[in-house]
Order: C-alpha cells, then structure tokens, then sequence
C-alpha cells in the first residue's frame, strides 16, 4: 500500500539539505520526505523601524486584516503560545554543534521559520475571497515534519515505558519545547472553536506532529539511553552515572 510520501513529488536542490540528510531520507524506501520550498519573488516580508507603537496600551491589538481584538482574545493567546514554543527551540539551538546532532539543528532552522509561518497565519483571518492572498500552513508542511520523524525515529529502539522528560541537555531541552508546543496546539484548537472556519485548521494539526517530532528528537538526542518511567519508584538508587 502507497504512502502519502511514496506519491508526493519532491523537487529538491543542495542548499535547502545537506547531501547527508538527503542520502539517509533516500536510503528510507517508504519515506520520500516533503522539502521546504521557498519562493524568493513572493516573500512575506516585514520591515520593522519602530518597536514601540504605543496603540495597545488599551488592551486592544490589530490583527493581520487590520481588525481589532482585545490582547485576551483566544487567537491571540494562540499567537502568544507559538511564540513562546519558537523561542524554546532557539534555547536547544543555541546549545549549538558540541551539543546537538547538526541534522538537528538544519531541521529546527525550517521549523522555527515555519513558526514565524504558523503565527503569520493565525493572525489573518480565513475569508472566502481575500484582497490580498495570505500566508497559509499548507498540509505539505504536516508530510515534512512527518518525513523528519520517521528519519529521526529510523535509529531508535521501540519503547517499554514511558520517557522522563531528561537526559542530555538538548533532549531535556527538546522535551520542554515538546510540552509548550502541545500547550500551543491546545491553544489553537481554543482558537478554532471560538472562531470555526475562520481559523485553518491546518495550524493546529502542524503542531500536533511537531510535538511529535520533538519528542523524537529528544529521544535522538539521548541516543538511545532515554531514562524511563518506572511506575511506584519513589526511592533506591537514582540512575545518575
């Protein structure tokens, strides 16, 4: 039976992946992996040359349409919690090359973009015929994050237990940014119950796989020596060699 990577065409040129990832994708006959495509003509782009507005010091904030909503406002708590989750992963990228797999590091470079991306979206409201067409997370980014899983996960050994969140800085590190992406999916469901179809959905379900793929990554991080949950353990010697 065909997997949705097995039909997906994929156009991909050495400067988005590095000739090893691409080869250890290839070697993986089930998985054709989805790439970050990139049009450099049709950029969303922002010029910043004022941080301070001052026109929400009434608690109120515009939207991407230029709408105004209050700063308690479900999809702007949405926004608030994708952001958070971009900055808990540029701690795990700081922790650089010494520390963490570059392939990694390469796959939380798109990721952190596609964020920026996620909340890019969330603040447009969907409308059936907009004036100008907005950035939207289009499935094909849910097909890449899962073709970084089934890359990341190729090397693991199947699970008897559950994971603590710990180990290696990265993979400690990996989880956190795990727990606050699913806070941020949480967040955005909130969003799209409160606002229905004006809300892509698509958002929601990117970040449903990319705590997914934390969560692999973690475990990637600690090659193989996850610390498990035993359950009822409350004393005897801690596994800290």
């Amino acid at each position: 039976q065909k997997t949705a990577y097995e039909i997906k065409e994929c156009d991909w040129s050495s400067d988005v992946c590095s000739s090893d990832l691409w080869r250890r994708l290839q070697e993986r006959p089930h998985v054709v992996p989805v790439r970050p495509q990139f049009d450099s003509e049709h950029l969303h782009m922002v010029h910043l040359s004022r941080i301070y507005t001052k026109t929400g010091d009434d608690g109120y904030t515009s939207l991407g349409d230029g709408s105004r909503v209050t700063k308690n406002d479900p999809r702007l708590n949405a926004i608030a919690a994708v952001d958070e989750a971009n900055a808990s992963i540029g701690v795990v990228m700081s922790l650089g090359k010494d520390q963490v797999d570059v392939e990694v590091l390469k796959a939380l470079y798109y990721i952190q973009n596609d964020l920026f991306d996620v909340g890019a979206d969330l603040c447009v409201p969907v409308v059936a015929t907009p004036k100008n067409p907005p950035l939207r997370i289009a499935p094909e980014k849910v097909l890449q994050l899962e073709s970084y899983i089934d890359l990341f996960n190729a090397s693991l050994e199947p699970l008897n237990s559950f994971v603590l969140p710990s180990g290696t800085p990265a993979s400690a590190n990996l989880h956190m940014s795990r727990t606050i992406v699913r806070r941020a999916e949480r967040a955005v469901w909130e969003a799209i119950y409160h606002y229905g179809d004006s809300v892509n959905k698509t958002t929601a379900i990117y970040l449903n796989r990319l705590s997914d793929l934390l969560f692999v990554m973690a475990r990637f991080c600690n090659d193989n020596n996850d610390v498990l949950w035993k359950p009822g353990v409350s004393s005897g010697d801690a596994p800290l060699d």
